[in-house]
């Protein structure tokens, strides 16, 4: 019989595994996958806003990567800086001024670690709920905007001669991914959250028939991830996130050989 907080672990990591891998292979074929580090990295403003307020911490979290993702959406189209320059100074910048606010929060005492790495083992109650109404919320409307959002990275001009609202598509997606990496935090943690929505989705790439099929297997090879990293994390007593995202590397890994195999 597993314990009750393994169970919790399992049903989190899967719950975020189905969530992130459809989303991430539209992090891959847009090449977006800085966008979710930067985005990630805004986390610890996030955990110094819910402590300040003293409010949820996911709560905190949300509002931070929604609110960052809204604001570089729209900046890339103000301001004369390249996109992965601006990535660069927000997103630094707001881990920076996280770690800072935090250190000033006199006994207040929180798991930088945990928030920076993750810890699945410590997923609670109240977190499943968080990620399994969240990756929910995430998934349906991903399914409403697949065919407008899968022609706008197919072809952006194309799609709006076609008369699709590309920037609305386009914002819409990117708070699905804040919402996704917001509610991840407690699985992989704000350092290594990008690796569950890219690594996945590479892995199915070689072997998907069409997008459709590629968001499935993604999320299921998320799932083997989470799994594996559990099992060796139980096992050889790793620290949990880290032990998710080398399972899925090696799975990452052993998809080259096969395909290779293959050819």
């Amino acid at each position: 019989m597993l314990d009750d907080f393994l169970w919790r672990a399992a049903l989190g990591g899967f719950g975020v595994a189905l969530a992130a891998g459809p989303l991430g292979c539209f992090v891959v074929w847009r090449r977006m996958a800085y966008f979710g580090a930067s985005v990630a990295h805004t986390a610890l403003l996030g955990v110094a806003l819910g402590l300040l307020l003293a409010i949820d911490l996911t709560v905190g979290i949300l509002l931070t990567c929604i609110s960052f993702a809204a604001a570089i959406v729209l900046l890339q189209r103000k301001t004369a800086l390249a996109s992965d320059t601006l990535l660069g100074i927000l997103a630094h910048a707001s881990l920076a001024i996280g770690i800072v606010a935090l250190s000033f929060m006199e006994g207040v005492r929180v798991d930088l670690m945990g928030y920076l790495f993750g810890d699945v083992l410590a997923v609670s109650r109240t977190d499943l709920l968080w990620i399994f109404i969240g990756g929910g919320l995430c998934i349906g409307i991903l399914i409403v905007i697949w065919r407008p959002l899968l022609a706008i990275t197919v072809h952006e001009e194309l799609a709006r001669a076609e008369g699709i609202p590309v920037l609305a598509i386009q914002l819409t997606f990117t708070l699905l991914l804040a919402i996704v990496i917001a509610v991840s935090m407690k699985i992989v943690g704000a350092l290594l959250i990008i690796s569950l929505l890219i690594i996945p989705a590479a892995t199915a790439r070689p072997f998907a028939q069409s997008p459709e099929s590629m968001a499935v297997f993604a999320g299921l090879i998320g799932v083997l991830s989470v799994a594996a990293g559990l099992f060796a994390s139980v096992t050889w007593d790793t620290p949990s996130g880290p032990s998710i995202v080398v399972a899925s590397s090696v799975l990452f890994a052993a998809s080259l050989l096969a395909r290779r195999s293959v050819r």
